[in-house]
Parts: structure tokens; C-alpha cells; sequence
């Protein structure tokens, strides 16, 4: 495992602080191995349908949006996590969620940011995702991960 000056974040309640800490600056999650093995082979992304290179690493938007004002940040988070969810199962084995900062410089096929100069900051453990779920599982309104029940 690669460590980072950060520990690994264990709880949804950490990732709130976190959020809360790191304010000013853009994050985002990449789910990886290692986002600096990544950055090391000099690549970006590649795009599944085409095969075709990107400009960056795919991440998505971890910070908190004004829009969301004074709600909860554990739900925010929960809900970014949530969101792509279904990574984890669509990658390969080792794929943990990272917290990472850099350089939107494009948009990927999904409409996802592309990175450039891209920093780790953290690892979120397999434990935030699971309280991820159940936070989400509470909520009143109907939500589902991205990638949806019936999708290829």
C-alpha cells in the first residue's frame, strides 16, 4: 500500500473534516491501484469505447458545491461516493477510492473531469463506502449509484 502524508480515511465522518480542512481547494475521487503509479506511466485516461487516450486522469467532483449551502457535509460525501459506487465492482481487483487534487484541464466522454498535475491526498477505505451506502439507504428520496439497475 502506498502511504501518503494523510491516513487513510476510515469514516464518513472523517471525509466530512477532510472536506471541511480542504476547502479551498478543488477535489476530487479517482478510483485506482495507486494514482501516482497513474501519473507515473505518463498517461491520462483512456476512453472504454474508443480505447483512445485522454488528456488527464478521469476524476470526480469531491468539493462541495455553493448550492448545497449549509447542509450536512457527511451526506454530501456520502452521496459523491455513492454516486460511482459501482466502480468498485467494474474495476479491477485492489481499486480503492482516492482523494486527489490537480488541474481540470478537459472533460471525458462522461462528462467527467480530466486531470492534470494530479496530487493524492488521501485513500478512503472500503469502511466510508459501506457507511456511504447506509447513509444514502436513509434518506427519504429514491437514488441509485450512476450506473443504474438494467444498464449493460
Amino acid at each position: 500500500m502506498t502511504s501518503f502524508p494523510h491516513p487513510d480515511i476510515t469514516s464518513l465522518d472523517a471525509l466530512a473534516d477532510f472536506l471541511r480542512e480542504h476547502g479551498d481547494e478543488p477535489l476530487y475521487v479517482r478510483w485506482s491501484r495507486d494514482p501516482r503509479a497513474d501519473l507515473a506511466d505518463g498517461n491520462g485516461s483512456q476512453d472504454d469505447l474508443t480505447r483512445d487516450a485522454l488528456p488527464g486522469l478521469s476524476a470526480t467532483p469531491l468539493s462541495v458545491e455553493e448550492w448545497w449551502r449549509d447542509r450536512p457535509l457527511r451526506l454530501w460525501a456520502a452521496r459523491r461516493l455513492y454516486d460511482y459506487s459501482h466502480l468498485r465492482r467494474d474495476k479491477p481487483p485492489g481499486v480503492h477510492p482516492w482523494i486527489l487534487t490537480g488541474t481540470e484541464t478537459a472533460r471525458g466522454p462522461d462528462d467527467e473531469p480530466l486531470l492534470t498535475g494530479a496530487r493524492p491526498l488521501a485513500r478512503i477505505s472500503e469502511d466510508v463506502i459501506a457507511e456511504a451506502n447506509r447513509e444514502i439507504a436513509h434518506q427519504p428520496g429514491r437514488w441509485g449509484p450512476m450506473r443504474r439497475t438494467g444498464d449493460p
